[in-house]
Formats: C-alpha cells, structure tokens, sequence
C-alpha cells in the first residue's frame, strides 16, 4: 500500500465498533473516514487516518444524550521492531505493524476515536448550569471526604 501512495474514503457505522460501543450512549451514526499510505521526504512510511464523526455521549452534567463533535488527522509511522519507533519524526505516532504486514483499518480509526472521547464528557452550555445552581456549603463539605476529619481535630486554643 505504501510503495502504491493507495489511499481509500470509506463510511463506517458506529454499530460496528465493539470496543468503542460501551463508551457510547446509542450506537446511531456513521464516521466518515479517508486513509493515506505514502512516505515523507525522509523516507518513513506512514498512514494518514482523517476521521470525522460525531459520538452520541452522555453528558455527565445533565445526563443527557449530546453529539461530541470528533475531527481528527493522525499520522502513524509504521515501523516493524519497536526499536525503529526512535527513528520516527516527532510529530509521528508509531505503529507496530504485525508479524503478518496486515493492517486493519477499521481497528485503527476504532482505537482513535477511543482515545478521542473525553474522561468526563459534558455537553457544550452545561457551564451555565454549575453557574446559575452552585452546590450549596451542605453539599461541598458532604463531597469533601476529609470534612469529617477537620471536625475532630483539637483546636489550638
């Protein structure tokens, strides 16, 4: 693929991606997704993923469903020792490739989009609702595993 510049567009369901279901509130959408094998100017061979998607997530502020938007351009240097990831230009992810030379694209832009999905996702606006409702002094110190402690420390009166 790399020595033939061969690249492919191609549109995959959500559905179809095991791993990243159970991150995901529903499993309705597509992500559309261009890969490019080459090599740059140093000779390092590479595949370039461009993945666009929006992954219907559960927003932990208001535990509604929203639509992260995901826009993404990575550029893995294939390598076949891990050795050779020293070699890679820094602005390279290295990719390991398998014994056997077969790559699997689906599970590429499947391992991107798991990285893509944010630890706490909140929907965009939900700022306004920590804002406009604060947690109350009960609640903060009932959050604050510790607060129980301070109140049987002595006094240094």
């Amino acid at each position: 693929m790399v020595a033939a510049r061969r690249g492919f567009e191609a549109v995959l369901p959500l559905a179809s991606m095991t791993r990243l279901r159970d991150s995901l509130m529903d499993t309705e959408g597509d992500v559309r997704v261009a890969i490019e094998f080459d090599r740059d100017a140093l000779q390092v061979s590479y595949v370039e993923l461009r993945i666009e998607a929006e992954l219907p997530l559960e927003c932990q502020r208001s535990l509604q469903r929203f639509l992260y938007p995901v826009r993404l351009v990575q550029r893995l240097g294939l390598i076949r020792d891990e050795a050779d990831e020293a070699g890679l230009p820094e602005d390279y992810e290295s990719l390991l490739l398998p014994e056997d030379g077969v790559l699997r694209p689906a599970e590429l832009v499947e391992d991107e989009l798991i990285l893509a999905i944010p630890v706490v996702p909140a929907a965009p606006g939900t700022e306004a609702m920590e804002r406009d409702w604060p947690a109350t002094a009960d609640e903060e110190a009932a959050s604050n595993p510790f607060a129980a402690l301070a109140a049987l420390k002595p006094s240094k009166d």
